[in-house]
């Protein structure tokens, strides 16, 4: 096994830019890059996650790969095909730097920096087989709620092997699968096998695993589709496949039956001493949640997802959800080009009790900043 680094030259020279900047995205795009790796972090259950996959026979052989948080926005979109009007070239989903460059939304652009590699393509040339994974911080614009946060982990996985010695079959996907859900959720974990339908792969498999009598969704794995083979630069009828992506988060949330992914990051003492993939989370102390909503009519080129990012810059991990009660038009009474939102805004620290006054007045800070950001009018 290999460890490679691409070189973030060029991600260092955009950061000195967007360190130059004051505006309200720069200074959140700041945050989001500063926050720690958690799947680099020893004894976090991510990191774990990691380890336990990366140390698995079947992947004993398998080179690592880092790269760059900051990336060309058509690196990826060009690679997987993303047409012009796809949604996750809006903004509105992706975090844009500026016009060309975004903080990447998959580990899964690690195939164009893994195969671009010159140590790798000498391998190739020779036919050797290859498998490799990257994992890491992703960043998706995303609602609010206990099992979502706009900045999270992924790990990819790929393996590509010439014809001439094998051909992947579904039977391949299975073992794949079930390697990975050995490593985090221990060697007598139940597993079942549904067929699935991915964009960029086919056939594609998804697992389910049980946990405390219900069948819970985990991974997803395919044979990339021959377009895609293609698009990596590799002859479809020369090199078979099998790649994954999955969420680190989410295989935690369920190993430890974890309330609210916000636990993750904690630096509670009390908290981190029971983040261990297996062991039930028991809450320390069941802090009570402080409601309130809020009401505004706006203008119709209000997007959400951006809003969910000015409630978090709002009021910094004390928010556990937003819940859209109503939108409604109507333009006798709002105006032609104007629309009403609702939010129920649920905020609730991990580490300590909210009294009504302290949410009073970060609910008043978030009618006003609402106000000014979108000229919204409260109701």
């Amino acid at each position: 096994m290999a460890d490679y680094e691409i070189s973030r030259d060029k991600e260092k020279e955009i950061l000195k830019k967007l360190d130059a900047r004051q505006d309200a995205e720069a200074l959140r795009i700041k945050r989001y890059l500063e926050m720690p790796d958690l799947s680099r972090t020893p004894g976090s259950p991510i990191h774990a996650i990691v380890e336990h996959i990366l140390n698995q026979p079947d992947f004993k052989n398998f080179d690592t790969i880092k790269t760059p948080e900051i990336i060309d926005s058509e690196l990826i979109f060009e690679l997987f095909g993303y047409p012009e009007n796809h949604p996750e070239r809006s903004p509105t989903n992706t975090y844009y730097i500026d016009k060309k460059y975004i903080l990447r939304p998959l580990t899964t652009v690690m195939w164009h920096y893994y195969l671009g590699l010159p140590k790798i393509k000498k391998r190739m040339e020779v036919g050797e087989t290859m498998g490799f994974f990257s994992h890491g911080k992703v960043y998706r614009k995303d609602e609010i709620d206990r099992n979502h946060m706009n900045v999270f982990h992924q790990m990819d996985g790929g393996f590509l092997i010439p014809k001439s010695k094998k051909t992947i079959t579904i039977e391949d996907l299975q073992n794949v699968l079930a390697s990975i859900a050995k490593a985090v959720f221990g060697p007598n974990i139940k597993y079942k096998f549904n067929p699935d339908t991915f964009p960029y792969t086919d056939p594609s498999l998804e697992m389910e695993v049980e946990v405390n009598g219900k069948w819970i969704e985990v991974l997803g794995c395919g044979i990339m589709t021959d377009n895609l083979i293609r698009n990596l630069g590799l002859d479809p009828a020369k090199w078979s496949n099998w790649a994954f992506g999955f969420g680190l988060e989410r295989l935690a949330i369920i190993s430890m039956e974890l309330p609210d992914i916000r636990l993750l990051w904690s630096d509670d003492e009390r908290v981190k001493k029971q983040l261990k993939l297996g062991q039930k989370f028991i809450e320390v102390s069941k802090y009570p949640p402080v409601v309130r909503d809020i009401s505004f009519i706006v203008s119709k080129s209000f997007i959400p997802n951006d809003y969910f990012d000015l409630v978090r810059d709002t009021a910094p991990n004390l928010v556990e959800e937003v819940k859209l009660l109503d939108k409604y038009e109507n333009s006798e009474k709002f105006g032609a080009d104007k629309v009403s939102y609702a939010y129920r805004i649920t905020y609730r620290s991990l580490d300590r009790t909210l009294t009504s006054a302290e949410v009073d007045l970060l609910h008043k800070k978030l009618e006003d900043v609402t106000m000014q950001s979108y000229g919204a009018v409260i109701r």
